[in-house]
């Protein structure tokens, strides 16, 4: 009777803190699991991005909100980035079949048979291919391995492909062929840019020099066809900022938790070519208004090998340029500092080119040149983007590589056995760097049950004391909390709730849990959930690491 009494009396205070009014902290559509864009933005003009000057603006500028450690700005309720035409929740959140995963973004079955028109030569990037219309009408993009690089550039894209595609970003539907000489013909309409900017017809000639430029296997040539993109066409997006001319892009770019992932999604795949040249973005339309989605256009520059050749060696542990590195480089000559990509011992094959695991640290891994989104990465990002790095399987991984179709069986095994290694020490590094606890529900009962990411991967150990709850009644309007009842604790990730915990359809629950006298000390800082009691139950509606 006496706890009932209290009950009763902090359910009063909370209901009169409430009349000082204040705004709703949770919606009754809380969690949002899709990002609203409910502005048209058919008005979106194509903008050309300057490469050089977008390089030069992310080495030296150090572009970016200057505030330091600002959240993610994308996130829901529950830490989680909502679907979106930026990023569409796939592995971790949902099950994904290895079948799924090895289709990735394929819908078709690839170029109708030949002959195809080519209707464009590539003007932009440094593999050889042009971009071909089949007979059924479609465009393709189509790009070689380049000249005694037999099926590293070609590997890398559909491999890279399926990753990204499953990590959950818009990826273009891409496709292994072979082509023959005899299966291309120069459409009218082809046209070349001159060095003094003027055009002339695309020559027998001119294609001939871009297949002098790719390996050519008993007269055939191994290319990736990519899809044309349906919509409107606008060039590639920044890392850095917004779109001015789309109504609906307002939150800064290195903002957005999905493109500051990339410092661990990067790291795991060595994808060191993080550029605005490598995106790219179309008008789409949805619900009867136009949209922009957000392309991951080319994520082949990964693993060992760039377009024409292996990774420099440096490639993946430095930037482009660094001033302090080149001070002491020639204060002594070039022999200070050691650094560890000058003695480390690559396995090279020459369809995977230099990618290793044993010297590789994720922390460490750094793109040829930062972008704003990597630089404002924050634990809780990495944390987020290791958890589904780690939810790829040994089996999903394997089947993925062998979409690339390696020739070597060895080159094969290499890449697969090197990107599980690497998902491991990503998983080392991140998943315990925050306090890892997730999954959480409440029953009927009041048991609180939740996962924790690092034990369940294998990289932490358990909490020498396991964990403490403390529980309070949060009022929604005032975002005033009550406690009530008395901390409670548990060895491991199931906690029951002290006796009371009210049943009334609406009431708000604010639980937070944190390890006990953990080996990391980060996990002593709790997470702290909210749930809302619904019909049928308990819903989480909050979470806040």
């Amino acid at each position: 009777m006496k706890r009932r009494i209290l009950l009763s009396l902090a359910l009063l205070v909370v209901t009169a803190l409430t009349l000082w009014g204040a705004s709703t902290k949770f919606y009754d559509d809380d969690p949002i699991l899709r990002e609203p864009e409910t502005r048209d933005a058919s008005g979106a003009k194509e903008w050309k991005i300057d490469l050089t000057w977008d390089l030069a603006y992310n080495l030296f500028a150090h572009p970016g909100d200057a505030t330091a450690n600002v959240r993610a700005q994308n996130i829901n309720t529950i830490d989680e980035v909502p679907d979106s035409n930026w990023f569409t929740n796939r592995i971790l959140s949902r099950p994904v079949s290895i079948e799924e995963a090895v289709n990735g973004p394929i819908v078709s079955d690839g170029p109708a048979p030949p002959p195809w028109t080519i209707i464009r030569p590539k003007e932009a990037g440094a593999a050889p291919g042009f971009t071909m219309r089949d007979s059924n009408g479609t465009d393709w993009f189509v790009s070689f391995d380049a000249k005694d690089q037999p099926e590293a550039a070609t590997s890398s894209i559909i491999v890279a492909n399926k990753i990204f595609w499953t990590l959950g970003y818009w990826q273009v539907e891409n496709h292994l062929i072979n082509i023959r000489p005899g299966d291309l013909k120069i459409g009218e309409s082809a046209t070349m840019k001159l060095a003094n900017g003027k055009r002339r017809p695309m020559r027998k000639s001119d294609l001939d020099d871009v297949l002098r430029r790719s390996e050519n296997t008993s007269g055939a040539y191994r290319a990736v066809a990519g899809k044309g993109l349906k919509g409107t066409i606008l060039g590639g997006f920044k890392y850095v900022g917004t779109r001015p001319d789309d109504p609906n892009d307002i939150v800064p770019h290195e903002h957005r938790r999905e493109l500051r992932a990339m410092k661990v999604f990067g790291a795991w795949t060595n994808l060191v070519d993080m550029k605005a040249g490598n995106t790219l973005d179309a008008i789409v339309q949805e619900g009867g208004k136009g949209v922009v989605r957000h392309y991951l256009q080319d994520v082949g520059s990964t693993f060992g090998t760039g377009a024409l050749l292996p990774r420099e060696y440096d490639e993946g542990w430095e930037y482009l340029f660094e001033g302090s590195l080149v001070k002491k480089r020639l204060i002594t000559f070039g022999f200070y500092p050691l650094r560890p990509w000058q003695t480390v011992d690559y396995k090279e094959y020459p369809s995977i080119g230099r990618f290793e695991a044993e010297a590789f640290n994720p922390t460490e891994w750094k793109p040829r040149v930062p972008t704003a989104a990597f630089t404002h990465a924050l634990p809780d990002d990495n944390f987020w983007a290791a958890r589904r790095v780690m939810a790829f399987s040994d089996d999903m991984i394997r089947a993925i590589v062998k979409t690339g179709r390696f020739s070597d069986a060895e080159a094969e095994k290499h890449l697969a056995d090197t990107l599980i290694a690497r998902r491991d020490k990503i998983g080392k590094a991140y998943l315990a760097a925050v306090n890892p606890l997730v999954g959480f529900a409440l029953d009927g009962s009041g048991a609180l049950t939740f996962v924790n990411a690092a034990t369940a991967a294998g990289v932490s150990d358990l909490p020498a004391g396991g964990y403490s709850a403390s529980w309070a009644i949060f009022d929604n309007l005032s975002g005033l909390s009550v406690p009530f009842g008395v901390p409670t604790a548990a060895e491991r990730e199931r906690i029951q709730a002290p006796p009371g915990l009210p049943q009334a359809a609406g009431t708000f629950i604010r639980v937070r849990v944190a390890a006990v006298r953990p080996a990391n000390v980060a996990w002593s800082d709790p997470v702290t959930v909210y749930f809302r009691r619904l019909a049928g139950g308990w819903k989480l509606v909050g979470l806040e690491r």
